[in-house]
């Protein structure tokens, strides 16, 4: 009977420390931690292996319930998995575990409140985009490439995926800027 510490943050700015000193503190042996988005379980290679290595009599231990899963899909599937392996979750600043009927059910309230605030977060962002592009404030993304170097590249006869490559870009970044080009007359 194991005891893993499970850390997560989503961009390259934010620090790791401070939740993996708390998972360790809780008494966690083995902490594994990652840089990745928290709406989906694609893309958290840490998370699949402790998720793969757990077995019956361990408990995943995580500082907060949104570093773990932001939508009650992916929380009762962790839960299921879990359960289906006799392993428990443990979340430190709910003082929640899954090893209580109790904490079974303020889990699953968590979940659901979990998944609206990211709903009402990603309304407010779209709203702010939206103001932002009607004040012709809001850019977007730089552009990964330059119009200009695609149309000369095609004019010389390249193809499209060769100048994809020869930019180190997507193909569809290529066509776009030609299609743009051709739209503007250029």
């Amino acid at each position: 009977m194991a005891t893993y510490g499970y850390a997560r943050v989503s961009s390259i700015d934010q620090n790791l420390q401070v939740q993996t000193e708390a998972l360790k503190s809780a008494g966690c042996e083995i902490v594994r931690a990652e840089r990745a988005s928290g709406t989906s379980r694609k893309g958290r290679p840490e998370l699949e292996s402790l998720l793969e290595f757990l077995r019956a009599g361990d408990t995943l231990v995580v500082t907060k319930l949104d570093r773990l899963a932001r939508s009650v899909a992916d929380l009762s599937a962790i839960v299921a998995l879990l359960e289906e392996r006799g392993a428990k979750l443990r979340i430190l600043n709910a003082a929640l575990d899954t090893g209580t009927p109790t904490g079974r059910a303020f889990l699953q309230m968590l979940g659901v409140f979990s998944e609206f605030e990211t709903a009402i977060r990603r309304e407010r962002q779209m709203e702010g985009i939206a103001s932002a592009k009607a004040e012709n404030v809001y850019k977007g993304r730089k552009r990964s490439v330059k119009r200009d170097e695609v149309v000369r590249l095609h004019s010389e006869g390249m193809r499209p995926s060769d100048i994809a490559k020869a930019l180190r870009v997507a193909r569809a970044s290529v066509y776009r800027a030609l299609a743009e080009a051709r739209q503007n007359g250029t």
